[in-house]
């Protein structure tokens, strides 16, 4: 399904949407954030239309959700068709298609060896939550290690190997004992101060040599919990031996590799799945958000052998939900047919084609970086000391959404870009002329 260049239209905020506005503030959570006050009614591919008649395009696909674009006619079949036949039945207490169809066509689609087994859950956090019960309860190790910068969940478990930004965690202890944070593979921004490739890769090989001599056994890890690109940490790719590094000591120490390709996965940079840009053999990988392209539903995929617990052990009333499944197998055809790994691909290397291009006329722009269209941009008050523009980087995503185009920030200075895989050559031209105006504003004003 193609997309058709929107007629932009932008006139902030209408009045019904500052009424809606209003009713969310006062009967909802206080911790929920609200990028900026955008209220849709309605989506076409990578169209956005709000309750006021205002217009938009998508570059953010509902945080990488929604990768088959708005109302795919092939979806709304699928869920359509179920929904006529029944909503619900306990998927761990009895049998149903779909959800059988799901899981054997997920266990064909992992890059992980030998034969394999699906839980499945509502959400990303739940599917992690999953994977820490089963790699304690398959090694009977009490160390899991996780990444500095890496988001996993929100719940506790996941909120324990979560290490993004310290207000998720504030007020929330005490976390899942045992739980080691060590550096992500962050070239930019070295934690160890060292240049890539004089470094040796340390930022992968300190968990032998620094943790393990100093605070554990590899013997006693359990689990690397490890996202192939981090998201929500600021769209990082790390060098190319780090995961390779990481399988090694892992496989040398019995350890299990964890891939979270909840954000990354599905098609999203090119491949099913990110870890296969390294041809790296994962024993787990977790995934979510763009598997039903909107509709909730998580899995946790392992090798057979690990997922071999006790009936009991795990459970999950909602999680393979009969209308998820339904369309998270309408996705993964739409993906095969419509060639959209492709256009990922394609697409992928045009944006970053121009935004480094733009890199060279702004300042601003410190870094770009990215697999198919999992992009990020990261902002930079000074080219030389690459000091982070934070409130800068916010304020070019909020004179988007201005402009007409739906975009969100990850880590400290990022702007990442993961519209849907339908995206056409056209409106991604427009989409990054509203951006480059948002950034020519702010670089302007940079002193």
């Amino acid at each position: 399904m193609k997309t058709r260049t929107p007629d932009i239209k932008t006139s902030l905020p209408g009045k019904r949407a500052k009424r809606i506005i209003a009713k969310d503030r006062r009967f909802t959570s206080s911790s929920y954030i609200k990028e900026y006050p955008l209220v849709i009614e309605r989506g076409r591919g990578a169209v956005i239309e709000d309750v006021d008649g205002n217009r938009f395009l998508d570059f953010m696909a509902g945080i990488a959700v929604n990768i088959t674009g708005y109302s795919h006619p092939r979806i709304v079949r699928a869920v359509k068709a179920q929904s006529e036949r029944f909503f619900h039945l306990c998927s761990t207490d009895f049998y149903y298609e779909s959800f059988a169809d799901l899981a054997e066509r997920l266990v064909g689609m992992v890059p992980i060896e030998g034969e394999k087994s699906v839980f499945f859950t509502n959400s990303g956090a739940e599917a992690v939550e999953t994977a820490i019960k089963l790699v304690r309860y398959s090694t009977q190790r009490p160390y899991i290690i996780s990444f500095l910068g890496a988001f996993h969940g929100r719940t506790m478990g996941a909120l324990s190997l979560t290490a993004s930004k310290a207000a998720q965690r504030a007020h929330f202890s005490a976390f899942l004992p045992g739980v080691h944070h060590v550096p992500y593979g962050y070239c930019l921004r070295c934690p160890y101060n060292l240049s890539y490739s004089s470094c040796g890769i340390h930022c992968a090989e300190a968990i032998e040599k620094v943790v393990c001599r100093t605070l554990m056994n590899p013997r006693e890890i359990a689990a690397i919990f490890v996202e192939p690109i981090q998201g929500e940490g600021g769209y990082i790719v790390p060098p190319p031996e780090f995961l390779r590094k990481l399988r090694a000591f892992a496989s040398r120490n019995g350890i299990l590799l964890v891939v979270d390709e909840i954000q990354s996965g599905m098609g999203r940079t090119g491949k099913w799945f990110a870890i296969e840009h390294w041809n790296v053999t994962p024993d787990i990988i977790t995934t979510a958000k763009a598997l039903a392209s909107g509709l909730p539903i998580g899995a946790t995929i392992a090798r057979e052998e690990i997922m071999d617990w006790e009936g009991g052990s795990h459970a999950n009333t909602f999680g393979g939900n009969p209308v998820a499944c339904s369309s998270a197998l309408a996705v993964i055809d739409i993906i095969k047919e419509e060639k959209l790994m492709e256009n990922a691909t394609r697409q992928g290397a045009y944006i970053m084609k121009r935004l480094r291009e733009m890199q060279q006329r702004y300042p601003i722009i410190g870094d770009v970086r990215g697999k198919g269209l999992m992009i990020g941009v990261e902002f930079v008050k000074d080219p030389e000391t690459k000091e982070p523009a934070a409130q800068e980087s916010l304020d070019v995503m909020n004179k988007c959404f201005k402009r007409g185009l739906v975009i969100i920030t990850a880590g400290k200075c990022t702007m990442r870009i993961s519209p849907p895989l339908i995206i056409t050559r056209e409106t991604i031209d427009t989409g990054l002329e509203l951006f480059e105006g948002a950034v020519k504003e702010v670089n302007a004003g940079l002193k």
